[in-house]
């Protein structure tokens, strides 16, 4: 009796993977009647032809929004001010073999010295010159940040100090082994 309860289970599982396969549908007769009632819009989406049979767009798959649109050139002048860009510091950095530390100190010159000929020129076209606000450094944190950086240089000099003395083989060791790790870099 469990086995011819089994049966049936079995072939109607069997018919459903190949009516996936075959693309038919094994649903019951009044969900193909719904499916008509759904009219056009159904067949529409059906119609519908992707790519590599693909169900999203491309645009929803690239995760939508200003980053997919970057991507797929739908505001070409964004897109193309992102490639300029990202050419230019590939040719000052590759190319030239610029550094970055030397172009955040240009860049700083460059603004330090447009600043100081803008403040200059206000005075010739009766304009206010430009309001830079004061920065000033508190006390009391410089003491502590100085105070902190002493304590660990310090604690750095009694452990090289501790290690030349030898009384200590395993740091010793350590500090041979990473010598030597670095100094090959």
């Amino acid at each position: 009796m469990a086995e011819h309860k089994e049966e049936p289970v079995a072939e109607s599982m069997m018919d459903k993977i190949s009516d996936k396969f075959h693309g038919g549908d094994s649903s019951s007769s009044s969900s193909d009647s719904d499916d008509e009632k759904k009219g056009s819009a159904a067949g529409v989406k059906a119609k519908i032809y992707r790519l590599f049979g693909r169900e999203k767009p491309v645009h929803a798959v690239l995760g939508g929004g200003k980053p997919a649109d970057l991507v797929l050139w739908r505001n070409k002048k964004v897109s193309g001010g992102v490639l300029a860009g990202a050419t230019a510091i590939w040719l000052l950095f590759e190319v030239m073999e610029y550094h970055l530390l030397t172009l955040v100190g240009h860049c700083l010159i460059l603004s330090l010295a447009t600043l100081f000929l803008y403040s200059n020129v206000c005075i010739f076209i009766h304009k206010s010159p430009p309001n830079i606000p004061e920065v000033k450094i508190p006390e009391d944190m410089t003491v502590n940040i100085a105070l902190s950086l002493r304590h660990e240089i310090n604690r750095g000099f009694f452990t090289l100090r501790e290690t030349g003395h030898g009384r200590d083989l395993k740091k010793f060791l350590i500090v041979c082994w990473l010598s030597l790790q670095f100094g090959n870099d």
